[in-house]
Parts: structure tokens; C-alpha cells; sequence
């Protein structure tokens, strides 16, 4: 998966927003102002997603290419190093669970009503 599959893979998650809040550099996506996903542009060698605890400390010990993400909470953000041979699938399912969690947590109201929204939009998890 290179930068523009996992933009475009992004963005075709309903009311994602990207920005650079940061930097010039560093591509975030956004669900109902939350962040579920980042990147380097210029430097397309890893993804950060937030996940939950328990299945972070899984992937660390069983995926070569999963670790910390740099900058970020270490409890509940993973960092997929890009430079190996990462399954594109994998890629989409850490992205769609990060999305889901983001979503997950929101308070009730507004996730309530991004849920509806989301429905009527046709999209299923």
C-alpha cells in the first residue's frame, strides 16, 4: 500500500476529515474531530492508529513491523513500520479498528448521532 492507497482508503470511511494540525508533513485523518489515523508524507515509513491496550500488546509481540507510535500515548496508539512487507489488508483492518475505537469513545451524543449519520450514508462496518 503506498500513500495515495492509504489516503484514498482513508477517506472513503464516512465524514473523514484530513488535515495537517502539526506539520507540513505529517497527514492526519479524522473522525468527528477525533484522530484515528497519521503519517509521514515526504517519509511514507509508518502509520500510527489507535488501539486498544490488549490487542497492542499482542501485535507488538507477534507482528514484526508493529510497535510504538512515535509522539503519541504508547498505551493507546500502534506505530506499523512501512518498511517491511506489510499486508495491505492488515494496513485496512488496523485503520477500520482505529476508526471504530475513535468512534467507540466518543461521548454518547455525538456518537450517537455520527452513527445515525453514518447509517444513512449506507456504509456497514
Amino acid at each position: 500500500m503506498d500513500i495515495a492507497d492509504l489516503r484514498d482508503y482513508c477517506l472513503s470511511l464516512p465524514f473523514t476529515e484530513e488535515t495537517m494540525p502539526f506539520d507540513d508533513d505529517t497527514l492526519v485523518f479524522k473522525v468527528g474531530g477525533k484522530m484515528y489515523a497519521y503519517t509521514g508524507i515526504s517519509d511514507f515509513l509508518w502509520v500510527g492508529v489507535k488501539c486498544a491496550p490488549e490487542e497492542k500488546a499482542r501485535l507488538m509481540e507477534e507482528c514484526p513491523y508493529a510497535g510504538h507510535a512515535s509522539h503519541m500515548s504508547k498505551r493507546h496508539w500502534l506505530g506499523i513500520d512501512l518498511t517491511g512487507d506489510v499486508p495491505a489488508a492488515f494496513l485496512r483492518e488496523k485503520i477500520l479498528g482505529s476508526y471504530r475505537l475513535v468512534i467507540e469513545n466518543m461521548p454518547l451524543r455525538q456518537r450517537t448521532e455520527l452513527l445515525a449519520a453514518i447509517a444513512r450514508s449506507g456504509f456497514e462496518f
